[in-house]
């Protein structure tokens, strides 16, 4: 019997890495908190001078700062809620429901860390000669650094049991590749010192593995077997629930060949559709003043026809059938069609659908150019600058 209670131990060591690394994240977060709110001269020259010779470096390549704000915005708060409450969703409808708030419990503290901490410092932002990008609030820790590298952490955890071979292997490396640019591009934008991103790095790994040692225990209170989480993920019996689809069906008709033809069949259609468009636009707009079908009556007609009532309707309708509105929905239709069917093409489907309307709208309304029309707005909730070419009251 002794014998065969040996695996024991191994299992508690293994339990302890996640405590270890918090214990020596927080170790590191607490030095450099110390150093920073000393003001300790070495580190304050080395973050200056890092910031100052980054933002010369970059200050006049306008395609490589439009790159990494790019990149810094995947460490948004509004991104990083979208990756995780998607996600939440898809396993609470598998019924993985502690895994889900696992998800949400572990991004919503890097939500409380960052004000906490940052008032706590009061470290100012940085001072640069040419500034790219503006910050909001105290400089340490990065709140982008912070938020990404604990959810997408959260994510690496939970979905790791889904990914084997090299297929591990590259989970992990765009995680934490994606989690280490975000944290550069603070730098490289000129908001965030270099000490800044390191002591989010830290404290987020802290609360990853706080976070992962007081799940595992709540799965020895339930009497589920203690894993690693680094190399095994939080609930390695999940694994079949935690893959996004299962495999499709293989057909002769879903040969690659196949596939290429149905692509290039969508895309000529697309290109008519497009075609037709534009032309109709072209003749609406240079035939009869632009009002053959009473596009410069109508407006002038419901505008003189304004009451307070219809224009608060008329604006819960069109906030509706904005291009934000419909891409959110159809986020959320996706996110629930893939975890109920676990089949890739209804996404896909819809995916292609939303994309081809979306350049087929911006592409027409660039090459047409019609303005808007030219009525007066009572209240400048009806006024868009950007096409109308005329600045809101």
């Amino acid at each position: 019997m002794r014998f065969m209670s040996t695996p024991a131990p191994d299992r508690q060591r293994h339990s302890l890495a996640p405590l270890a690394s918090a214990t020596v994240a927080a170790l590191t977060f607490a030095v450099l908190l110390v150093l920073v709110r000393l003001r300790w001269p070495p580190l304050e020259s080395a973050d200056h001078g890092a910031a100052v010779g980054v933002n010369g470096l970059i200050a006049g390549d306008a395609p490589f700062v439009t790159a990494v704000k790019a990149v810094t915005w995947l460490g948004s708060s509004g991104v990083l809620w979208t990756v995780a409450g998607a996600l939440a969703i898809i396993l609470a409808i598998r019924k993985r429901w502690r895994l889900a708030i696992y998800l949400l419990l572990t991004s919503a503290g890097a939500l409380v860390l960052d004000p906490i901490l940052k008032s706590l410092v009061g470290r100012l932002r940085p001072v640069v000669a040419h500034p790219i990008a503006h910050g909001n609030g105290n400089s340490f820790p990065s709140g982008h650094a912070l938020g990404s590298i604990v959810c997408y952490g959260a994510v690496l955890l939970v979905f790791l049991p889904a990914a084997r071979g090299r297929w591990r292997t590259a989970f992990i490396t765009v995680t934490v590749s994606l989690v280490a640019l975000i944290g550069m591009s603070r730098v490289l934008l000129g908001v965030h010192y270099l000490s800044d991103v390191v002591g989010a790095w830290a404290v987020g790994i802290a609360w990853l593995g706080v976070t992962a040692v007081a799940f595992e225990l709540t799965r020895h209170a339930a009497g589920l077997p203690v894993t690693d989480p680094v190399t095994q993920g939080l609930e390695p019996e999940a694994r079949a629930d935690l893959r996004p689809a299962q495999p499709e069906p293989t057909a002769a008709s879903a040969s690659i060949g196949y596939r290429v033809r149905i692509a290039a069949g969508i895309l000529v259609a697309w290109v008519l559709i497009v075609g037709v468009v534009v032309g109709a636009g072209e003749l609406v707009t240079k035939d009869g003043n632009g009002n053959v079908l009473g596009d410069r009556t109508i407006p002038h007609w419901f505008a003189a026809h304004r009451t307070s009532g219809w224009d608060r309707w008329s604006l819960i309708v069109t906030t509706l059938g904005a291009t934000q509105a419909i891409l959110i929905v159809s986020l959320a239709t996706c996110v629930v069609f893939l975890a109920v069917t676990r089949r890739w093409r209804p996404v896909v489907c819809l995916a292609t659908v939303m994309l081809g309307e979306l350049a087929a709208f911006l592409i027409a309304a660039a090459v047409v150019k019609r303005p808007r029309p030219d009525v007066t707005a009572k209240c400048s909730r009806f006024t868009d600058p950007v096409s109308s070419g005329r600045r809101s009251p």
